[in-house]
């Protein structure tokens, strides 16, 4: 079970001055160092100047605010207003900027290569009664509220013959691990962590685009 903390990620400057970054997640991993070079990441921003995007050519984003009211996006010459927890997508060739009605936010940012990934966001309110697990090819971001995560149960369990000597369980309980607030969760399909508690998490699913011939 892998967890990305929030609070062990170095924020990069922005080119252009206008916010930070902090990047989740990125493949190839050892792309993440040049901008644009890899074919997805997975970042949050935080935005504190009006101003110019960065243009990511081939590329497709797909931007939710988390933490403020309101960004206003101007894409192509069209504004959009982009409200908490609704997720927006655009191509990242686009000449985009921003301004701040509203003051300062902080957005969530997933960026994938064209015809090789498709990226999307879905806000998940979760609860303690049913967990939610995250799959293969997924991150889940503690958005807000009070949650823990712990490996669910086993796709297929091998039969074990009853030879046990009493000492040494066939399972053994993994306690529920507690997230901070911007946390990551990283998706598995062996054993898929489950999280559950009050409040939302923002699930991104990264798929890969079978090439056509």
């Amino acid at each position: 079970m892998e967890i990305i903390r929030f609070a062990d990620i170095h924020p990069e400057p922005w080119r252009n001055g206008g916010g930070v970054t902090r990047e989740l997640a990125s493949h190839p991993k050892a792309a993440s160092a040049q901008d644009g070079a890899w074919d997805w990441r997975v970042s949050i921003a935080d935005v504190s100047v009006a101003g110019d995007f960065s243009v990511f050519p081939g590329m497709e984003r797909v931007i939710t605010i988390i933490e403020g009211e309101l960004l206003l996006l101007t894409v192509d010459g069209s504004e959009h207003p982009l409200e908490k927890y609704r997720p927006f997508r655009f191509s990242g060739e686009a000449a985009s900027g921003a301004t701040l009605p509203t003051g300062n936010i902080r957005d969530l940012n997933v960026i994938a290569r064209v015809g090789a990934f498709k990226g999307y966001t879905s806000i998940v309110e979760i609860s303690k009664k049913r967990a939610h697990p995250v799959f293969e090819g997924q991150l889940a971001v503690l958005l807000e509220g009070k949650a823990t995560v712990a490996p669910g149960a086993a796709v297929e369990e091998p039969a074990v013959e009853e030879e046990s000597d009493g000492d040494s369980p066939a399972t053994s309980a993994v306690e529920p691990v507690e997230l901070s607030r911007y946390d990551a969760v990283v998706g598995s399909d062996t054993r898929s962590p489950e999280i559950s508690g009050r409040g939302f998490i923002a699930v991104i699913s990264i798929d890969h685009v079978e090439a056509h011939a």
